[in-house]
């Protein structure tokens, strides 16, 4: 259960949700190396220059907003040479899913 908290914890600010979403759902494009197979983590990930062009905040603030979603499981974050890459972790989405689903599930309206 604490994980699932962490997870709730670090969604509930509005600028880590908004960066979470964005990446989940393809909102940022990086500039890739179109030399890279289409099945390569650089090739299908978000960078963090990229993340930071699209808010007013400087580098080391979307760099601990990114810490604190990678901390809770919910993105991973790959270094590759320079520069580091990220993508969601899809099996915590679909966990946290299938508990709101449960939840939804197993409600009675009294």
């Amino acid at each position: 259960m604490k994980d699932k908290i962490k997870i709730f914890k670090a969604l509930g600010n509005e600028t880590r949700f908004s960066i979470f979403k964005n990446i989940f759902t393809g909102g940022y494009t990086c500039s890739i190396d179109e030399k890279q197979p289409n099945n390569d983590i650089i090739a299908q990930a978000t960078c963090v220059t990229t993340i930071a062009d699209n808010f007013n905040f400087s580098l080391p603030t979307i760099s601990r907003h990114l810490k604190e979603l990678k901390d809770a499981g919910v993105i991973v974050m790959i270094k590759k040479g320079n520069k580091i890459y990220i993508e969601p972790n899809t099996k915590i989405v679909k966990e946290l899913s299938k508990c709101f689903t449960n939840l939804a599930d197993n409600y009675h309206d009294k």
